[in-house]
């Protein structure tokens, strides 16, 4: 009989830890006719509010539910490490609490697995319900991820994958602290299969990803599976020591053919400001690498654990 292991990260999510739990169940009869056992890991991600107290409600009346308290909130990265390194399944999935992706399809996911896929990953065909400018710029992310990245990253692809024991011990053995686990799926390869599905609106409560923290999060991305940034910088400072080259030259053939005094102030101050920009944007983009190096060099743990159920 195999084990199906499903992680599930939560942040002030106690409205959706019962009804997500009905939901999944509500595929238990597949489950039982596959021979496939249940465990249920609920990551309390340093939440403020229930969400621990519900889900020790469920564990009470079901012996297959497990929880792990974070000491605070190391946000969902950390959440979803936690839950593979303590994950025991045969196969492995992480869903969303918040019914964001629907356990429905958990069938439809196994049916792939066994033509021989490593993973079923999904993706949303549709952001409805999101936000316009939130949606335009994630289309920008993907968009850029694919130009100047190696690693493959799905347009719309979400958390909800299923996945084999074998690459889930791949995922765990990529310990870096800045995680970015879109682009590890993709890193670590093995043979997936794509699932698109139409968005599906939150159950309850409100997201915790505002645009700043997408933004930011987008950062890490492009950080953790790029270095064409390096080059950019170093591409536009080689560009605008040519530029400065070829003005000086200028200047020197215009004062020497016609006799033209130098003049024109206020265009040195625009170009210095500008070049003085491309300078400091250079300089950030450095160092954004080196802050992730730093944090890495550090070897801090990804998570801490208050409590284990």
């Amino acid at each position: 009989m195999a084990l199906l292991s499903v992680i599930v990260p939560c942040y002030n999510e106690e409205e959706n830890v019962a009804l997500f739990y009905r939901e999944l169940l509500k595929v238990h009869p597949f489950f039982s006719e596959n021979d496939i056992e249940l465990e249920l890991l609920y990551i309390d991600d340093g939440s403020v509010d229930k969400t621990a107290s519900e889900v020790k409600k469920l564990r009470e009346e079901d012996d297959r539910v497990h929880l792990i308290s974070f000491s605070r909130n190391f946000g969902k990265e950390a959440a979803m490490y936690a839950g593979l390194e303590n994950s025991k399944g045969d196969y492995v999935v992480m869903m969303d609490v918040d019914l964001q992706d629907p356990p429905s399809l958990l069938p439809e996911m196994f049916s792939y697995m066994r033509e021989g896929y490593d993973s079923v990953a999904t993706r949303r065909v549709s952001r409805k319900g999101e936000p316009p400018v939130r949606s335009f710029f994630a289309r920008a992310f993907y968009r850029l991820m694919k130009k100047i990245s190696r690693t493959e990253i799905m347009d719309g692809a979400r958390d909800y994958r299923l996945m084999t024991r074998q690459m889930a011990d791949a995922i765990l053995s990529m310990q870096e602290y800045n995680r970015f686990t879109k682009g590890i799926f993709g890193w670590v390869g093995f043979q997936t299969k794509w699932l698109e599905y139409e968005n599906v609106e939150r159950a309850k409560g409100e997201t915790k990803w505002n645009f700043w923290k997408l933004f930011l999060y987008s950062l890490d991305g492009i950080a953790a599976f790029s270095t064409v940034p390096l080059m950019l910088a170093s591409v536009m400072g080689v560009f605008f020591c040519v530029v400065a080259f070829l003005m000086i030259i200028f200047i020197i053939v215009r004062k020497l053919i016609f006799g033209d005094p130098v003049s024109g102030w206020p265009s040195l101050v625009c170009i210095i400001l500008m070049t003085s920009g491309v300078q400091f944007f250079c300089t950030g983009i450095l160092g954004q690498y080196l802050a992730k190096t730093y944090m890495e060099v550090k070897k801090r743990p990804i998570y801490l654990v208050r409590e284990k159920f």
